[in-house]
């Protein structure tokens, strides 16, 4: 397949010829501004041997025998330790096993210093575009050296250069010069020493490198061309580092390298020279985990096959599966075939039996009796009649009355049977299985429902075997089929699991096509859809967002060279990399990714046309406030964590790390604290009451009054004046009393704003108010009472100073 991207979408290539900083994948062609350079020195890590890491210091958790931070404090220390005694401002990895391991004898020290040096090994890997320059250097006949702040010999960094890139890599540079043998690093002059070594010219050298003081404000004090390599934007730098903070939260803390990242090397090549916001989002995001999805499926693949004999036919379910299956072809990963399964046809092909009706009707209990009806493909009729009834009692009772007629289960079971045979002639035509062969089920996940409804189904009828091989599986029952996810309960548990799976609707608005949902199929198996009904504009946006996913998974490999790779440590670190990536996005979005998004509507899919917002900015200031972070947990909205997008990472960490955890945190925990009672005279026209109401603290000093007015007969004056001498009064509402207490006011259509009469109490300044007397009230009379429906106000205020001796 072609790349997906066309040159329109590319920032432009053009070299500027007074440089001083140059991007990943401008480096092969940097040499053209330097016509008069004859030594091409280069930083070495991070800009030739790049690691698999964010941080270098998270290779040390893989070291045998010591912790990451030991070893880290082992190296402070020993830093400390020579400028103290002026023993240069440098050191060697020997003086750090020193401080590491005291007690340790000569042996067991270089045994350990051997161990860090294949850890490095093994986890770094050559920069293509530097060894493309050095390649071009070579060719013009041009010294290379690496000049490199580094506590390794010159001995040891020339082995880890040709371990990690390879021996002809190594074999192209000329000279090693290290920090550690001059007991000076370059921000500090080592460039003193290495001039004089080279035997050119100052003007001669140019010297590329990751680090701006280092690189740059230290070696072109000696009038060296000096060049900053800008690794990554800033906006791909805080993905990673926000990547590499998620890893943390969901690794066990068993000592496996801390935070991979197998695709920052794409990402440094590729993502500068994309325009399109959404092409680069599915670049960035999406491209790295459907990569590292589409690798497991092939091991997978291999796997079963291996173990069952026959052929394997991997089945993408359609929609979902679109972006999974475009990845799979882009790969060049062999057979993949995309079938249009939904849930709605899956559980239709159940119904063969009275024991499968029952068992569905009861499970959907307490959903509209139409839509369970319509779903067991009852006739038209009878659905169209279920639909008219408005009480939904009087329709379940109904819906269950239909089901006592023996007419209408005949009816059901034959139309079952024929759903079954239509959708197994769609597979065979789009697949041809034989007996004996595996079907392996494509999808995202989560539960593996049409799996549960169709394995059996598909093994008597074909022969088969049936496999399920998702993105995210978090089974909520033990189905005991053959089903595996990518992240599984084996990698995370079930509160990880949960909170993926919980945000994953933003995530699959990126894997559907512009297809409608399938509802049924022509005898011949040919999918009959529903129309679709997400927005032209949506279509567009997601289809830019695969095209840069398709780039990422066609451009990725060459962007970095590895001599040798273990498989199997390969594949983890790209599962961990890849569920860190999820999780960033569902709980930590960044602003331009909202951008793309904001406007989605995410299609429920269950054989009806509804549509549900996935966010809305707005809603987060005014539910915060109103309840805290549980305004969240009644809301239907479908990308919650983006509407926290701009309360702040105090707010944000606190909902990721109690949806991540599980944390059995209740409103109790957050208003224990920082309540207090606001004096209130209560009326009902004929009986005066003074009393007082709490108010329970929220967010960001906000508090909310909750004050029962009955069926709208109340009157409520809230004593401000006796607490206060200003306030700021965010909001005054009237609501029914259970869409409060039941925190289902998020879709409530009957929430009132009032309008309060104020004595004694001055409005300033928007919502600010002066309470003018220790006496002043705000008066607030009930609405128009509609029925008798038990009402309440919901006050929602932050003081902002005290009347003295009030508190």
């Amino acid at each position: 397949m072609s790349a997906p991207l066309d040159h329109a979408t590319l920032a432009s290539d053009q070299v500027n010829p007074a440089r001083s900083e140059v991007l990943p994948h401008e480096l092969p062609d940097v040499l053209d501004d330097f016509p008069q350079a004859q030594v091409l020195s280069l930083d070495c890590f991070d800009t030739l041997i790049w690691r698999d890491t964010y941080r270098p210091v998270d290779v040390f958790k893989v070291l045998p025998g010591m912790a990451g931070p030991q070893r880290a404090r082992a190296e402070e220390t020993a830093r400390r330790a020579a400028r103290i005694l002026a023993r240069g401002e440098d050191i060697t990895i020997a003086e750090i096993y020193d401080r590491l391991m005291p007690a340790a004898s000569p042996e067991v020290r270089q045994a350990a210093i051997r161990a860090e040096l294949d850890a490095e090994a093994t986890h770094c890997y050559a920069f293509t575009s530097t060894v493309e320059l050095i390649r071009r250097a070579k060719a013009r006949g041009m010294q290379v050296v690496i000049v490199s702040d580094t506590y390794l010999s010159e001995e040891m960094l020339r082995e880890l250069i040709a371990r990690a890139g390879g021996e002809e890599l190594s074999a192209m540079i000329d000279r090693v010069f290290v920090s550690s043998h001059w007991r000076l690093p370059k921000a500090r002059g080592l460039y003193r020493h290495v001039l004089p070594e080279l035997g050119v010219d100052a003007g001669a050298v140019l010297h590329i490198g990751d680090n701006l003081n280092a690189d740059v404000k230290g070696v072109a004090p000696f009038g060296v061309q000096a060049v900053h390599l800008k690794q990554f934007h800033a906006e791909i730098e805080r993905q990673l580092r926000l990547e590499a903070c998620l890893d943390t939260l969901l690794s066990d803390g068993s000592d496996t390298l801390g935070a991979p990242q197998p695709h920052r090397a794409a990402l440094a090549q590729w993502t500068p020279q994309l325009t399109d916001t959404a092409q680069h989002f599915g670049y960035a995001v999406l491209g790295p985990i459907f990569t590292g999805y589409d690798r497991w499926l092939c091991a997978e693949a291999e796997v079963i096959g291996s173990r069952r004999g026959g052929r394997v036919h991997p089945l993408f379910l359609m929609r979902d599966g679109h972006l999974p299956l475009l990845v799979h072809q882009a790969r060049g990963s062999g057979d993949g075939h995309a079938v249009e399964i939904s849930r709605f046809t899956a559980t239709a092909a159940i119904f063969t039996t009275d024991a499968a009706i029952d068992a569905y009707v009861e499970d959907q209990l307490g959903t509209d009796p139409a839509v369970i009806a319509h779903q067991l493909q009852i006739p038209p009729a009878e659905v169209k009649k279920l639909a008219a009834i408005a009480d939904k009692t009087k329709g379940t009772q109904a819906l269950y009355g239909l089901l006592d007629r023996r007419e209408i289960r005949r009816f059901i079971h034959k139309a079952a049977r024929r759903m079954a045979d239509r959708m197994i002639a769609h597979i065979r035509h789009a697949a041809a299985p034989r007996p004996g062969d595996t079907l392996m089920l494509v999808d995202l996940g989560y539960n593996g429902s049409v799996q549960n409804r169709i394995d059996a189904v598909l093994a008597e009828a074909l022969g088969v075997h049936v496999a399920g091989r998702y993105l995210l599986l978090r089974e909520v029952e033990v189905s005991g089929l053959d089903k595996a996810g990518y992240f599984d309960d084996r990698h995370y548990d079930h509160d990880a699991l949960n909170a993926m799976a919980n945000n994953v609707a933003v995530f699959e608005q990126f894997c559907t096509n512009t297809a409608g949902s399938v509802v049924d199929y022509t005898e011949r198996g040919a999918p009959i859809r529903r129309a679709n009904d997400i927005k032209q504009a949506q279509s567009a946006i997601r289809e830019a967002a695969q095209q840069g996913c398709l780039f990422f998974a066609q451009t990725q490999p060459a962007a970095s060279r590895r001599a040798h790779r273990d498989a199997a440590m390969d594949a983890d670190h790209w599962r961990r990399a890849n569920a860190a990536a999820l999780m960033r996005l569902m709980f930590l979005p960044m602003p331009y990714e909202l951008g793309v998004f904001e406007n989605f509507e995410h299609d429920v899919n269950l054989g009806t046309a509804e549509t549900v917002a996935l966010f809305h900015k707005g809603h987060a200031q005014k539910g915060l406030r109103q309840q805290g972070l549980f305004y969240l947990k009644g809301a239907r909205r479908m990308f919650l964590p983006a509407e926290l997008s701009e309360e702040g990472m105090a707010t944000r960490l606190a909902y990721l790390t109690s949806s991540r955890f599980g944390m059995m945190l209740n409103v109790s925990d957050f208003t224990a604290e920082g309540g207090f009672l606001v004096p209130t005279i209560y009326s009902n026209g004929q009986e005066v009451v003074e009393t007082r109401f709490n108010a329970l603290p929220t967010h960001n000093g906000y508090h909310s009054l909750c004050i029962p007015i009955g069926d709208c007969r109340y009157t409520a004056a809230i004593q401000f004046g006796a607490l206060f001498d200003w306030v700021e009064v965010y909001s005054i509402t009237a609501l029914p009393q259970h869409e409060h207490l039941n925190n289902t006011h998020d879709t409530a259509s009957r929430e009132i704003a009032m309008t309060p009469v104020l004595e004694g109490i001055e409005a300033r300044s928007g919502n600010l108010w002066q309470c003018t007397s220790p006496h002043g009230f705000a008066l607030i009379n009930p609405p128009p009472r509609r029925n008798d429906t038990p009402m309440m106000l919901l006050v929602v205020f932050r003081p902002v100073t005290w009347k003295e001796g009030a508190a």
